[in-house]
């Protein structure tokens, strides 16, 4: 399994802002320079998806402040996504880099033995992207994402202007949506209600887009 799928539906959406788990670098607003992976090769291809799932947001992010954004595969919903084709390294790297361990280190050595035996899901630990979840095939080649191991369990939590600006710039450049039906989909999410009305939300990506954001 020399190349997989990794599914992004959190702030990894936006290309901009994944390039910085793959080359290094500090993304917009973040408040954390990522070390990028090991292979900075560019991914083969990029397609949007659409799984079986949700997105809740839960817990707090160190980079943006406010809730993460997690999978909730047992969600009654569709969950919108964007599928980078990388080597099955850059994924483990990638998913390394969001547990704040390093790229190539044990962890993520771990992941690549472990995901081409991965049916459904795993759990290598507790931690909040510790679950591999494999999503289905795209193209005879398999779909993974990462999240919470029992996120059903966690309390939802507001996320940031910032953190919601580049997950809706996301699924604007993959999914083509306007932004009427990003707010839609982002507001839906378990979380954002609690910090955001679907106006204050329209407003908060308007005004990113005002300002070339």
């Amino acid at each position: 399994m020399e190349r997989v799928w990794y599914v992004a539906y959190g702030s990894n959406l936006a290309l901009e802002r994944f390039s910085c788990y793959l080359y290094g670098g500090r993304p917009r607003g973040g408040a954390r320079v990522y070390p990028g992976c090991r292979d900075r090769t560019s991914p083969q291809r990029t397609a949007a998806v659409t799984v079986p799932g949700g997105l809740v947001f839960a817990g707090a992010s160190k980079v943006w402040g406010g809730g993460s954004a997690f999978y909730n595969a047992a969600a009654p919903k569709q969950l919108a996504g964007r599928a980078y084709l990388v080597t099955l390294d850059q994924l483990a790297d990638v998913a390394a880099q969001e547990m704040w361990r390093e790229p190539g280190g044990a962890y993520a050595r771990e992941l690549v033995a472990l995901v081409p035996e991965v049916a459904e899901l795993h759990s290598l630990g507790a931690g909040r992207y510790e679950t591999v979840v494999r999503l289905g095939e795209l193209d005879g080649l398999p779909m993974f994402t990462v999240t919470h191991g029992t996120v059903a369990d966690l309390a939802p939590v507001a996320p940031t202007a910032s953190y919601l600006h580049w997950i809706a710039t996301g699924l604007i450049e993959a999914h083509g949506w306007g932004l009427a039906q990003v707010v839609d989909y982002l507001h839906a999410a378990p979380g954002v209600q609690l910090g955001w009305t679907p106006g204050a939300l329209l407003s908060a990506l308007d005004g990113d887009a005002g300002r070339g954001r």
